[in-house]
């Protein structure tokens, strides 16, 4: 029984992980929001999520659930639901960089995985669009050259309260001038000036 219990909260973790993974803001570029951004208290509650409404699929990569899943809160039955349906639609490379990930959060010691948490808690208390928008953030810093990830990680390891919450706001400015005055396909409103 110990066992059973045991690979559940694996299975759950492992799910939690490969979401936080996928979908987690960039630490560098664009930080989480205070805890203000909390959701209003009167938010509705999770539905209860129906074993039988899960594809064949999830189901499959749920297995181990099912005998629990009618006693499982709402709240987890969504959560895994859609942790089940984000796995699946990843391509097998994005599942095995989700497994060395959660390789890796279950070396991690107990204070940095509840920061890790706290941050994927605040992530989902935004609203959709300030979700996309971080999801937006997170795969352009994926594009940038590994070296500059790298600093703009120490960048913001090495800044002080003050200048993380100056570095926001300025992300936040960034984005609200470029959704106020989006720039054509080109980049820029001028042809680039030509050199004879």
């Amino acid at each position: 029984m110990g066992k059973h219990i045991r690979m559940n909260t694996r299975m759950t973790a492992f799910l939690a992980t490969a979401l936080l993974a996928a979908a987690a803001p960039s630490f560098a570029q664009e930080p989480p929001p205070p805890p203000a951004a909390a959701p209003p208290a009167a938010a509705a509650p999770s539905a209860p999520v129906a074993w039988s409404s899960l594809s064949p699929e999830q189901q499959r990569v749920l297995g181990s659930m099912s005998n629990q899943w009618g006693s499982l809160p709402p709240e987890r039955q969504q959560a895994l639901a859609n942790g089940s349906k984000r796995w699946l639609e990843m391509s097998p490379e994005q599942q095995a960089q989700a497994r060395e990930r959660f390789s890796h959060w279950q070396t991690l010691p107990p204070d940095q995985r509840r920061a890790l948490h706290d941050r994927w808690q605040r992530f989902q208390a935004l609203p959709p669009r300030e979700r996309e928008a971080v999801r937006q953030n997170y795969h352009r810093f994926q594009q940038l050259p590994p070296a500059q990830r790298q600093m703009l990680r120490q960048q913001w390891r090495n800044a002080t309260p003050e200048q993380r919450a100056q570095m926001v706001e300025q992300a936040r400015a960034e984005r609200a001038r470029r959704a106020e005055h989006p720039q054509p396909r080109g980049g820029g409103r001028n042809p680039p000036p030509r050199f004879r």
